[in-house]
């Protein structure tokens, strides 16, 4: 293999001073897939941004087939042949999903209009290919996280591009989709593209990756060949210490029912049913792991709960209290909420961190907030903000910097401190953990098990189902809007629980 792209002593600082990319030095090869990993902040997205055209260095070069190119927009990098997928989801929410996969290369025909017919099968045939489980006539705008990061996956290889960039693409994707992918990735190095791969996962970095370069607080650690380092190896060059991955947590000691749904049914308006009578309870001192392919049920599990659907059936209780129909503030009262779209229901990107901290807080508490929320308490805002940024290691310049400035980690760890620090008896975690690295995800787990000890009430829904073994009591698998399974964590195993979310076969419900 040759060298195909090589950046040399790349500079770039945000104003007014934060130093995100320090003289980073950096060569791909032709025909390789490499890896970028760093802790959140690290630089990686940054570094993969200025090759992208999206962002211009303060200083440095970048070489491109020997010539040295200077991408002054996204446009120009595409057109030589450099396609990325970005941790963010870029797509127009009112195009359908053929729609937005083809946006750009369209095929004309002979009447100089889109042959809808053909684009729409060209697209079906990718979706079955990856068995991405997408309807190509939904409109971006009403599916869910992860589909919408699927079509982000599909439009970028429907382009066929000769240079990759993947950033976090397996991030949303369940355990059984991320293989295929992984595989179609190999083909295509093997057919001569070159993959340029962020990810947090250590294990897909080992997996897929040939070689690997890490970055920490933007400054080049090293490069290494696959095969010769380990997780843990990898673990303490991005962080500088010792990651344990092994199950942290203690025994349980599992008290009252805090959060019972009893047959909680929802149809949506085509008459499908989307969830079929599901039971959930869960006690104090307990989590509770929601596990299922991405599709089936969990979108209208967590909106209905949280009051953005209404159940066609069924009741919701948090401490005996009915909330079946019952506003999203009075919820609030009792749950804690981290959605898994942190950019558009978790937060507000063009607000100060401070506010979006202070968000919730300022309705449920008078320490930061009179009258209702409408007369905001800035000194404790500020003393709040400090202590999510303190206790949660939120790396930020000045609370009054937008939301947005942060990276994408460090906007999760700072709505989940927010929302943990909410004094609400149950809390619920849709995708927690998404787009952190493994030191952060292994303080977060510390977190939410501390509110465990304290005796809180928490349901978790993630896509790793590693994740859900390190730290959850109970696991319950969704298939086609039924729990078909309720299981101990400590009793089953992650090749049970995988099968059970592809196969739907019922187990004898264990009781609580």
């Amino acid at each position: 293999m040759r060298s195909l792209i090589g950046m040399l002593k790349i500079i770039k600082v945000f104003p007014p001073n934060v130093v995100a990319l320090d003289d980073v030095s950096v060569k791909f090869e032709e025909g390789e897939i490499h890896a970028i990993v760093g802790e959140n902040g690290a630089g990686k997205s940054t570094l993969m941004k200025v090759l992208f055209g999206m962002l211009a260095p303060n200083s440095g070069e970048i070489y491109y087939h020997g010539n040295q190119v200077n991408f002054q927009n996204p446009g120009q990098a595409i057109a030589n042949g450099i396609g990325m997928v970005h941790q963010e989801i870029l797509l127009v929410s009112e195009y359908t999903v053929w729609q937005n996969v083809i946006l750009g290369v369209e095929t004309i025909n002979k009447f100089g209009q889109i042959d809808e017919k053909e684009a729409i099968e060209q697209v079906r045939q990718q979706i079955d290919e990856y068995h991405f489980n997408l309807d190509p006539q939904a409109l971006v705008g009403e599916i869910s996280v992860a589909a919408r990061q699927k079509v982000e996956i599909l439009k970028l290889l429907y382009r066929n591009v000769s240079v990759l960039i993947l950033d976090e693409p397996t991030s949303v994707l369940t355990p059984q989709e991320i293989p295929q992918l992984f595989e179609e990735l190999r083909r295509l190095r093997d057919n001569g593209h070159t993959i340029l791969f962020i990810s947090h996962h250590l294990d897909e970095v080992l997996s897929l990756s040939d070689r690997i370069t890490v970055l920490r607080r933007g400054k080049k650690v090293g490069t290494v060949q696959e095969g010769e380092t380990s997780k843990s190896e990898l673990a303490k060059m991005m962080v500088g210490r010792n990651v344990v991955f092994s199950s942290i947590k203690s025994e349980s000691h599992k008290g009252r029912k805090i959060f019972e749904l009893k047959d909680w049914t929802s149809i949506d308006t085509d008459g499908r049913t989307r969830l079929n009578s599901v039971d959930i309870n869960v006690r104090s001192g307990e989590i509770v792991g929601i596990a299922g392919v991405e599709g089936n049920g969990q979108h209208e599990l967590v909106n209905s709960i949280m009051g953005l659907y209404s159940p066609s059936e069924g009741s919701l209780k948090v401490e005996g209290m009915e909330l079946t129909n019952a506003p999203i503030l009075e919820r609030r009262k009792k749950i804690s909420f981290v959605s898994q779209d942190r950019g558009n229901m978790g937060s507000c990107l063009d607000a100060p961190i401070r506010e979006n901290v202070l968000m919730t807080h300022h309705r449920l508490n008078k320490r930061f907030a009179k009258f209702g929320g409408w007369v905001l308490n800035y000194n404790e805002a500020e003393l709040l903000t400090k202590e999510v940024q303190e206790q949660f290691t939120v790396h930020m310049d000045t609370s009054d910097a937008e939301f947005q400035s942060l990276s994408g980690g460090n906007q999760q760890k700072a709505i989940l401190g927010r929302e943990l620090l909410l004094n609400t008896p149950f809390i619920l975690l849709d995708q927690p953990t998404r787009g952190l690295d493994v030191g952060s995800i292994e303080y977060m787990h510390r977190q939410i098990l501390a509110m465990r000890k304290q005796g809180r009430a928490i349901l978790m829904l993630s896509a790793d189902l590693e994740e859900l073994f390190r730290i959850t009591d109970r696991i319950l698998v969704l298939n086609r809007g039924e729990i078909v399974a309720n299981l101990q964590t400590e009793e089953t195993s992650i090749d049970e629980v995988g099968f059970l979310m592809l196969e739907g076969k019922h187990y004898e419900a264990k009781t609580d």
